[in-house]
């Protein structure tokens, strides 16, 4: 099933799944549960890491030459930090 637009999740109550490490959401009431009937991922485990160094670090390369992953980049490495103070 398709994901809903985020103007048809608001408000409304979930149901939260979990099965081989995948987790799914559906909707719990009617009528958004008639017309999106079935689930969706939200989201799913990651056993191994997203990249090794090397590949982080020919991410870093590339984003020089790349103005729009520099930015996005930038933002990720933003957002890790204030997360990280929080701990």
């Amino acid at each position: 099933m398709l994901r809903p637009k985020k103007e048809d999740l608001v408000g409304e109550a979930l149901i939260y799944e979990r099965a081989n490490g995948v987790t799914y959401a559906r909707f719990r009431d009617d009528p958004k549960k008639s017309l999106y009937p079935g689930r969706w991922e939200i989201g799913r485990e990651h056993k191994e890491p997203l990249m090794d160094y090397a590949q982080w670090r020919h991410l870093m390369d590339i984003a020089e030459t790349y103005p729009t992953l520099k930015k996005q980049l930038d933002k990720t490495l933003d957002l890790y930090y204030i997360v990280k103070d929080g701990d």
